[in-house]
């Protein structure tokens, strides 16, 4: 399905389709060319199709794409839920959100969610800061060293109580 919109600077056509799930194939590639073959394949829902569930599974590499958005604050029992078995002829897709909500596939996919980027995401709407005031390689620098001590110094306070 096509979209089209309309602005003062003129029509944009678009289509529903997920442009990260068209690009798993080619990521792979590149980590399987520099670094050899994966395991396995951690992705967040964007990325996430069956077609890319079953040339994973094909190409033996077992996949964890999360198939929906997931919901933030679950109830505790929720979270410690183990799921239903997961049926004998269950299809990769099936199979896979199964293995998604076992124990272990929630601490895997747990891990893709540490990184750096709530951090900037911090500083910049927590913080405030948005852009350096100051020019120069040096003082740019300093300026952000000092960004990061108040990012530092606000975490050791919120871990203090």
């Amino acid at each position: 399905m096509s979209t089209q919109c309309k602005s003062r600077r003129g029509t944009a056509l678009g289509h529903h389709k997920n442009v990260k799930s068209d690009r798993l194939l080619e990521r792979l590639d590149s980590v399987e060319r520099r670094l050899g073959k994966p395991k396995g394949v951690l992705a967040d829902a964007g990325y996430f199709s069956a077609d890319n569930v079953q040339r994973r599974e094909a190409g033996e590499i077992t996949p964890y794409l999360c198939d929906h958005r997931e919901r933030h604050h679950l109830p505790l029992e929720e979270r410690l839920q183990s799921p239903p078995p997961c049926p004998v002829d269950a299809d990769a897709v099936t199979a896979m959100a199964h293995r998604l909500r076992t124990h272990e596939g929630k601490q895997l996919y747990a891990k893709r969610k540490s990184t750096v980027e709530t951090v900037f995401g911090i500083i910049k709407e927590v913080l405030g800061f948005r852009r350096f005031h100051l020019r120069g390689l040096m003082t740019a620098q300093g300026e952000w060293n000092l960004v990061c001590m108040a990012w530092n110094l606000k975490r050791m306070h919120a871990l203090a109580g």
